[in-house]
């Protein structure tokens, strides 16, 4: 037999396929093309030189992408491998792909149950409870909910939250800049008491008593720690207020949370006519499309600890964006890809979607920011999808103005899109993803894909050594579980914000307007669990602060120490620009 020789770069292989005694003179000639390739990958390009002002630099793709609109023949490129053409047609899975049979068996209900009192009669005087949010858009959003959670575990009066703005972004929006302040007290009134602002004491604004809480606080966690403070001071601020409240509270509170973010919690009239324009031209383009979230970011990369095949370049250029958060251990990129911890190149995205049957003619929306490489490393997405739409190609610089300094608002755009999408696909999972995650399973189980890292990395790894047929194949059998159907066990974290199976129902059959909960809620306890032991990981950031954690004053209860160990809530307050 003959070998086989594997050079590794990245989570890309270059193989030189066995071949017969009789074949040896090609072999050697492709032996000598290898070596030809190799010198040439080391090289550094013409006019390469350090990080200067020219933007980021290409992400080299180690495997050679898949033949793209030509005859299914087969070709031998310069490094040996060998490709078969992508086909330009979609599945023939049809409707299937588009949208689960399953998900009109199921739909949301956050009402509450007869047993959770009104405001009124629970809320006690003389208790005002603020918050002061994290993080971009949808970390903030995270925190707005459980803030009226938290309020009404204390049984006190919430002050309208207050918008991180001093992140990254220096974004200036207050609350009523990005959500319906009106709708958001009214919506809520029954369950707990809100207000714009604390009342003067004697012609006087009464200076807020500021403290921090652990993260995943549980309702006694609260009860102990904050309640004390609240009875004594009467106005206590929480502060750095991201994920501050625990996955797991009895039900009612759970559908508290759920009559926050999907029903009080709105956008204010100028996002949501934008957001809407953006969503009809989309549909007079194409009835419909998928939604994108790349998350390809500069930052992002940095922050992961992935390698994504682009030398001493991409090295270089990573790593002193890394330098920004000096408490983050040396990464080991080839554990984060096999761990699954790594986003997907655009590539290797438009590759598993074009796996899983969707033709080159469906329309994508992009979600994203500043794009790791530009233009160039978009190019093999383009390709593949050439029908590729941003809010920038939808809209006009006149129509975007009122938003392009407004990272949130930006965001809210993305946001809202990708909500009416047919098909919304994340790239692997943070705070957006889940978010939009959770909203589309509780209005319809809309069609939600997330891929499967850990067990692509290795299909992507030899991806060059097989057949598009068998590719495919493997995609659409690795992909089961992470398609977003009603009753699939979640692979990933239990975060109550992507699966809220506590106001998911599913239909009783024969009996209109009867309901059950969901099959999953237990298992999803029971994952959720396992979870919280788990390290934090990237995924679970946003787009926002690049700045070490501070004492917001000098009564916080929280010692210094407690504040390193709970590094990671500043993390997760990481760029949330789309």
């Amino acid at each position: 037999m003959g070998t086989r020789r594997r050079r590794h770069q990245h989570h890309g292989r270059w193989v030189v396929p066995a071949v017969a005694p009789a074949a040896a003179a090609f072999t050697a000639a492709g032996l000598l093309l290898v070596v030809v390739a190799f010198h040439c990958f080391l090289s550094p390009p013409l006019g390469g030189g350090g990080g200067g002002g020219g933007g980021h630099r290409v992400v080299r793709r180690p495997n050679p992408p898949f033949l793209l609109n030509k005859p299914s023949e087969l070709r031998r490129n310069v490094v040996g491998t060998v490709d078969f053409a992508v086909p330009s047609g979609g599945s023939k899975l049809g409707e299937e792909l588009w949208a689960s049979k399953l998900a009109s068996n199921f739909f949301g209900c956050s009402n509450a149950t007869k047993a959770f009192a009104d405001a009124k009669a629970v809320t006690e005087p003389n208790r005002y409870l603020m918050i002061a949010t994290s993080g971009g858009l949808n970390q903030q959003r995270t925190g707005i909910i459980d803030a009226v959670v938290a309020a009404r575990i204390l049984n006190a009066t919430l002050v309208i939250p207050n918008l991180d703005q001093k992140s990254f972004w220096k974004d200036a929006s207050d609350f009523a800049d990005i959500f319906d302040v009106e709708s958001f007290i009214s919506s809520l009134s029954n369950d707990v008491k809100i207000i714009r602002q604390v009342p003067d004491r004697n012609g006087k604004t009464p200076y807020p008593y500021k403290m921090r809480i652990p993260r995943k606080c549980t309702a006694k966690c609260y009860e102990n720690r904050v309640l004390p403070a609240l009875l004594k001071k009467h106005v206590v601020q929480l502060t750095k207020f991201d994920y501050r409240v625990s996955n797991r509270l009895e039900t009612n509170l759970q559908k508290l949370r759920c009559r926050v973010n999907y029903h009080a919690l709105q956008f204010t009239d100028p996002i949501l006519k934008m957001g809407e324009m953006l969503v009809q031209r989309m549909r007079a383009k194409s009835g419909r499309f998928i939604a994108l979230h790349l998350r390809f970011e500069p930052d992002m990369l940095a922050f992961s600890g992935c390698y994504f095949g682009g030398g001493e370049i991409e090295r270089r250029e990573l790593g002193a964006i890394r330098k920004r958060w000096k408490t983050l251990h040396a990464s080991n990129p080839d554990r984060e890809r096999r761990h699954g911890k790594c986003p997907l190149t655009p590539e290797e995205v438009g590759l598993m979607l074009r796996a899983l049957g969707f033709g080159k003619d469906v329309h994508i929306y992009v979600a994203s920011g500043e794009m790791y490489g530009g233009e160039e490393t978009l190019a093999p997405l383009k390709a593949l999808f050439p029908n590729f739409h941003s809010k920038e190609t939808l809209a006009s610089k006149e129509e975007l103005a009122p938003f392009l300094s407004f990272s949130s608002r930006m965001a809210a755009l993305d946001y809202i899109v990708c909500d009416k999408s047919d098909v919304f696909v994340t790239n692997n999972n943070g705070n957006m993803a889940r978010m939009l995650a959770g909203r589309r399973r509780y209005f319809g189980h809309k069609r939600t894909i997330r891929p499967n890292a850990k067990k692509l990395y290795s299909l992507f790894l030899n991806r060059t050594s097989m057949s598009w047929e068998t590719f495919s194949s493997k995609v659409q059998t690795l992909q089961k579980g992470f398609m977003g159907e009603p009753n699939e066990i979640k692979p990933g974290r239990g975060e109550f914000h992507e699966h809220p199976m506590d106001c998911i129902c599913a239909k009783t059959k024969g009996r209109s307007g009867h309901s059950k909960p969901h099959p999953s809620n237990r298992i999803g306890e029971a994952m959720e669990k396992r979870a919280n032991d788990g390290e934090f990981d990237w995924r679970d950031l946003d787009y926002g602060e690049n700045t070490p954690l501070g004492r917001d004053s000098s009564n916080e209860t929280d010692s210094d120490m407690h504040e390193l160990e709970d590094m990671k809530s500043v993390w997760a307050s990481y760029r949330e620009h789309r």
